[in-house]
């Protein structure tokens, strides 16, 4: 394990996990302490925080848990508030809180569109609201906004909320790059395809394939070119890429995590 991240501050959200296994918020936050970054591991629900700790092994101690509704301004200003407290500043902002919804615009009930708004994508503004001030005031950050391959194409089912507000956080995190590129700021985005995270189990499975997970699996797969499905350990490595100094040239642009399954034509 390298130490590339020595002497960094990160914030994670989405840092807990709906079940055991490798989130990508989770996987993130455990890799971050590891590689020697102090972590601010947030989450709505703090309970889901104790197995990411607990899969930090010794690097727990570099990780400080916040409980936060990343859709409340009070409560995020407040969030980046607790991190300067705990360690002084911050170099990285992991957004990777996010959910999805099944339904067309006439299947769709209008509050279900209002929280996936609320969720998905007001959610990167006001955490970019209330840290890049403290980046912009140093002139050095970089932001990493998980989005996903559904923001940029048809990947097998109607989610019109979720997939429009995954294309909205990949194009704020375009603009923002430009916009703060001179100030030292970097903003990407990793895109993962169809995972093999804890999620497929408890929410996925029961939204399209009435509770039969291996069914849903099966599915997913046969979309995937390489033929596995990865996990979060693999949106982690491309998190950590665009957050490191070894992508200190690249910004405004998007990763995308998938075994190829965006680049089939069928």
């Amino acid at each position: 394990m390298t130490h590339r991240f020595e002497n960094k501050v990160a914030i994670v959200t989405g840092a807990g996990c709906v079940g055991e296994g490798w989130g990508n918020g989770r996987a993130i936050a455990v890799r971050l302490a590891k590689e020697g970054a102090k972590i601010l591991a947030v989450d709505r629900d703090p309970a889901l925080l104790e197995e990411t700790l607990n899969l930090a092994g010794d690097a727990r101690s570099s990780i400080k848990t916040w409980t936060c509704d990343v859709t409340s301004g009070a409560s995020v200003a407040a969030m980046s508030a607790a991190c300067i407290e705990a360690f002084g500043t911050i170099d990285i902002l992991v957004n990777n809180v996010g959910g999805s919804a099944a339904g067309g615009p006439v299947e769709l009930a209008e509050e279900v569109w209002d929280s996936q708004v609320d969720t998905n994508l007001k959610s990167v503004f006001l955490t970019c609201k209330h840290v890049l001030p403290t980046m912009l005031a140093k002139r050095a950050g970089s932001i990493v906004n998980i989005a996903s391959t559904s923001g940029l194409r048809w990947t097998g089912s109607a989610q019109v909320a979720y997939a429009a507000t995954k294309a909205g956080v990949i194009h704020l995190s375009r603009v923002v790059a430009v916009q703060h590129a001179a100030q030292g700021v970097r903003v990407n985005c990793v895109v993962p395809g169809q995972l093999h995270t804890p999620m497929v189990e408890t929410r996925l499975a029961k939204q399209r394939s009435g509770g039969d997970v291996e069914a849903l699996l099966s599915q997913r797969q046969k979309r995937i070119p390489l033929g596995f499905m990865g996990d979060g350990r693999d949106t982690a490595s491309a998190a950590l890429f665009l957050a490191s100094d070894e992508a200190r040239f690249i910004t405004g642009t998007e990763l995308v995590v998938d075994g190829g399954m965006i680049a089939r034509c069928d």
